[in-house]
């Protein structure tokens, strides 16, 4: 299992609902967390075989920035 960690600007409960559908919904990603009391909004993401820019395009679809951390 992999882990990713990205920045985002998501900085509500409410918008992670937006996207909520789209990583819970998403059989490659086993876990997924948002700590919005990091200043970079962190996603954190648990999944087998997936593509840091499929994440960042996944998220950007529903109106938000995300960039993988190094």
């Amino acid at each position: 299992m992999e882990v990713l960690i990205f920045t985002t600007s998501i900085e509500k409960p409410e918008q992670i609902s937006m996207v909520r559908p789209l990583l819970s919904n998403n059989k490659a990603i086993h876990d997924w967390s948002f700590d919005l009391d990091d200043c970079d909004n962190i996603l954190r993401i648990e999944a087998n075989n997936i593509s840091p820019r499929y994440i960042e395009t996944m998220v950007r679809t529903a109106g938000f920035e995300c960039q993988e951390l190094d």
